[in-house]
C-alpha cells in the first residue's frame, strides 16, 4: 500500500465562497509540522486504513502499547520504521489504563492516569514523539496551542525539554480550574503560558490566524491542538484496546464521550470506520450545545460567545473538528462556523446521539453516582455519564457500554468538596506542581498583542 496522503476539509469548496481551497494532498510529515491547511481547513486521511476483527481480537489481555503499536503502524507504515514506531509508543505510554466494571454492562475507562492525569496525555505524548523525529533538521519548530484546561499541561509536559521545539500555550483567564492554572504557569523551559483576557474560543481564533498569516512562515508554526491529525490517530487507540478487553469478538459496543472541540470523540468515529463494531457514538456536550441543537433541527448555529460551565475542558461554541465530522458524512463547515454544505444528517443520526448536560445534572451525577456505586467522577466524566444515562433511557441495549472519564477528580478539588465534602486523592502527576513555580504573561484576546510576542520570539536555530 502507498502511504496515506492527507487532504484539506476545505478541499472542495468553490473560491466563490470567500476561501481559497487548497487542493493539493500532503504527507503525514507535512500534515503533522503545517497543523492545519493553509485554506485553515483540517488535514484528513485521503483514505482510512481497515482493521480486522481478529486483529482486534488479539488485543485482549495484551498491554496497551500492543494497541497503539497496531493502530500507528496502519497508519505509519509507510512513513517510519517498524522500529521507530515501537519505539515511539513505548515511550509514549508508560502508564497504567484501567478499565472499571461499574455494572453489568456499563464502563469506566479511566484516562486519567498519564503525566497529568488527563486524557490529553494519550495523544500529546505521541505526537511530541513524532515531531521531534519529523521535524526538518536543523530547524526549530514552535507549537502554539490553545487550551481550555487540559490540553496545554499534557502539550506542555509532553513537549518539555524536547530539542528544538519551542511552545506557547494560550488559555482563558478566568475560565480554567486553579490547578489546572498552576499547571500551565510552571512547566518552564521551552514552554511558555500566555493567560489571554476572553473565552477558549478567542484563544482558538488568535491560533488560527497565526497560522494563516503568511507573515509567520519564517517561524515554523505548527500545532498541537486536535486540529492537528497528529493528535486524532493517538486518540483512535484507546477505543480499539478497551473494545477488545471489555467485548465479546464481533458484538456491538457503545461509547460515551463527553465533548468538547470533538477530537476525543473523532478518534472513535475513526475507529469505527476502521472496523471496530460501535452500535452507538454518544457525544454529550455542557450548555455548550450547538452539536446537540443540530442534530435535533437540522440546522447549526455556533454558540457564541460560549459558555462558562462547570466542565470546563468543554467550553466550546464551535468544535474545530466538527469540520472533520462534517466531511465524514459529506458536509462542509469553515472555521468561521459557516456552513457550505451540509452533512447528511440521517445518517450522522443512525451513528451519533448527543444532548446537552446542564451544570445541575452534572452536580447531580457525580453525588448520585458516588452514592450508588461509590465512583468518584468529575465533571466531564459525569457529563459522558448522564449522556449514556440519556440515551440508555431512549434505547434498548444489551451491549456492552463504556463512559470514558477524561480528567481526574482531584483536578477539581473545591467541587468534588463543595458536593461530597470529601477532598479527592490527589495522584503522584498532580502533587509534583506543588513545588514549581512560574508565571504566565498576560495578554488581551488580540491578534496583533500575539503577533507582536510571536516575532520578538523570533526565529531561533535548532
Amino acid at each position: 500500500m502507498p502511504a496515506i496522503l492527507y487532504y484539506s476539509t476545505n478541499a472542495r469548496l468553490s473560491p466563490d465562497s470567500g476561501i481559497t481551497p487548497f487542493r493539493d494532498c500532503v504527507s503525514f510529515r507535512e500534515a503533522l509540522l503545517m497543523g492545519q491547511a493553509p485554506d485553515e481547513g483540517l488535514f484528513m486521511p485521503c483514505h482510512i486504513p481497515p482493521l480486522t476483527l481478529s486483529e482486534v481480537e488479539r488485543l485482549k489481555g495484551k498491554p496497551y502499547q500492543d494497541a497503539a503499536f497496531l493502530i500507528a503502524s496502519a497508519f505509519l507504515k509507510e512513513d517510519l520504521s517498524e522500529d521507530l514506531i515501537r519505539q515511539v509508543v513505548d515511550d509514549s505510554y508508560n502508564y497504567p489504563v484501567p478499565i472499571e466494571r461499574v455494572t453489568d454492562k456499563i464502563y469506566l475507562l479511566r484516562l486519567d492516569q498519564g503525566p497529568t492525569a488527563s486524557f490529553k496525555d494519550f495523544a500529546a505524548r505521541m505526537m511530541a514523539r513524532l515531531m521531534s523525529i519529523l521535524r526538518p533538521a536543523g530547524k526549530r519548530l514552535h507549537v502554539l496551542v490553545a487550551t481550555s484546561g487540559d490540553t496545554g499541561s499534557a502539550v506542555g509536559e509532553a513537549f518539555r525539554g524536547v530539542d528544538g521545539i519551542d511552545v506557547t500555550i494560550l488559555y482563558p483567564r478566568n475560565e480554567v480550574s486553579p490547578r489546572q492554572k498552576r499547571q500551565l504557569d510552571t512547566i518552564g523551559e521551552n514552554v511558555q503560558a500566555i493567560s489571554i483576557d476572553g473565552k477558549f474560543d478567542d484563544c482558538q481564533n488568535l491560533v488560527k490566524e497565526a497560522f494563516a498569516d503568511p507573515e509567520l512562515k519564517d517561524l515554523n508554526l505548527t500545532s498541537a491542538n486536535s486540529i492537528n491529525f497528529g493528535r486524532i490517530l493517538p486518540q483512535i487507540i484507546y477505543y480499539v484496546w478497551s473494545y477488545a478487553q471489555v467485548a465479546e469478538p464481533g458484538q456491538e459496543i457503545v461509547f460515551s464521550v463527553p465533548s468538547g472541540n470533538f477530537g476525543n470523540a473523532l478518534g472513535c468515529e475513526y475507529a469505527r470506520r476502521m472496523g471496530l463494531p460501535v452500535r452507538r457514538l454518544v457525544m454529550p456536550t455542557n450548555e455548550n450545545d450547538e452539536f446537540p441543537r443540530f442534530l435535533a433541527t437540522g440546522e447549526y448555529r455556533k454558540v457564541s460567545p460560549s459558555r462558562a460551565c462547570l466542565s470546563s475542558a468543554m467550553n466550546v461554541g464551535h468544535p474545530s473538528n466538527l469540520a472533520r465530522f462534517f466531511e465524514l458524512y459529506g458536509g462542509t463547515v469553515d472555521r468561521t462556523g459557516i456552513v457550505h454544505k451540509y452533512p447528511d444528517l440521517e445518517e450522522m443520526r443512525k451513528h451519533i446521539f448527543s444532548v446537552s448536560i446542564s451544570d445541575k445534572e452534572t452536580k447531580d451525577t457525580i453525588v448520585r453516582v458516588f452514592k450508588d456505586y461509590n465512583v468518584l467522577l468529575e465533571p466531564h466524566g459525569a457529563v459522558g455519564w448522564r449522556g449514556l444515562e440519556i440515551f440508555l433511557s431512549q434505547n434498548t441495549i444489551d451491549d456492552p457500554c463504556i463512559i470514558l472519564e477524561t480528567a481526574h477528580p482531584a483536578k477539581f478539588p473545591d467541587e468534588i468538596g463543595d458536593l461530597l465534602g470529601i477532598e479527592p486523592e490527589v495522584p503522584p502527576s498532580l502533587k509534583e506542581i506543588e513545588n514549581r513555580s512560574g508565571r504566565p504573561i498576560e495578554m488581551p484576546a488580540s491578534y496583533e498583542s500575539l503577533k507582536r510576542y510571536l516575532r520578538e520570539k523570533g526565529v531561533r536555530e535548532a
